[in-house]
């Protein structure tokens, strides 16, 4: 399928961004990366009486309640490596369901690494859906995460199952990455091509975030983990983003599973496609994931 003329200016603009210049980095600078970070949203929307701000252990929620009735909560885990975010593009996608959705949002601020590693990450994760357990019944919960949003709700679903604890309605995962390891042999084909990712930078990353450099723990990499028992699964995937060869392979294990899972395959997309402003396949992506919120 032909891409829309707003794809290729949204590549161009990728480039000229230069991310995937910081992603070729070792070890990466996450400092500069953090400049983009936004935990306080400006504009009116989040200064409204619609916003309430409160604390799961380390991490910051920022709750949007259009419908203060609604008896859905979505909890929205962003991306950014595990050592920055949210960015602007995130609190916009919440914007955007909060506004075409009755469901209430949770979006979710939690600690990065290199200050916390991924058993202090995973554990405020945990603590965030028990803390939604209190005020909503498990089937009227969704989780939605891009990158490593999408690797936290996949391993926070792989640890309920084990705990045989009540699972949420439905998963979201947006580009999520399965595998820190990185030793896909696949991977350095893709890397050619992805406008956003770097193997170099991303790795560096996922050691910042690993216990003992150990790479292949299902918290870090839920594709070592079990897919039995999973919800019905959103996957979005993308052709050109080094994640892609690790999310096909958990595609096949989802499919083992015999789990309902949904695939969106973005051909020549790049990492969290849906997510990106200004490209019409994005746009088109979101209103999907609107409408099956909604329904």
């Amino acid at each position: 399928m032909k891409q829309s003329i707003s794809y290729h200016l949204t590549i161009l603009l990728l480039n000229m961004m230069g991310i995937k210049k910081d992603f070729s980095k070792d070890p990466i600078d996450y400092q500069k990366i953090r400049r983009a970070d936004v935990h306080k949203p400006k504009g009116s929307f989040y200064k409204k009486d619609h916003i309430k701000k409160f604390s799961v252990l380390e991490s910051q929620i920022t709750e949007i309640a259009l419908d203060k009735d609604s008896d859905k909560l979505l909890i929205f885990l962003h991306g950014g490596a595990f050592i920055s975010g949210p960015s602007k593009l995130h609190w916009d996608t919440a914007k955007k369901i909060a506004k075409n959705t009755n469901h209430t949002i949770w979006v979710c601020d939690y600690p990065k690494a290199p200050e916390n590693k991924i058993s202090k990450i995973s554990e405020n994760v945990d603590a965030i859906y028990h803390a939604a357990l209190e005020q909503y019944d498990a089937n009227q919960i969704y989780f939605m995460g891009d990158s490593v949003g999408g690797t936290l709700i996949i391993g926070l679903t792989q640890r309920l199952i084990n705990k045989q604890l009540a699972l949420p309605n439905k998963i979201i995962a947006i580009s999520p990455v399965m595998d820190a390891s990185m030793t896909n042999p696949d991977i350095g084909a893709v890397d050619q091509r992805d406008p956003m990712l770097s193997k170099k930078g991303l790795l560096s990353a996922k050691i910042m975030c690993s216990e003992n450099n150990h790479l292949k723990d299902p918290m870090i990499s839920p594709l070592y983990g079990s897919f039995e028992g999973f919800p019905p699964t959103i996957l979005y995937i993308a052709e050109n983003d080094i994640t892609y060869p690790d999310q096909k392979i958990a595609v096949e294990k989802l499919l083992e599973a015999n789990v309902k899972l949904d695939l969106i395959d973005g051909k020549n997309m790049p990492h969290i496609w849906p997510l990106l402003p200004v490209m019409k396949e994005a746009k088109t992506s979101l209103d999907k994931i609107i409408e099956t919120l909604n329904n």
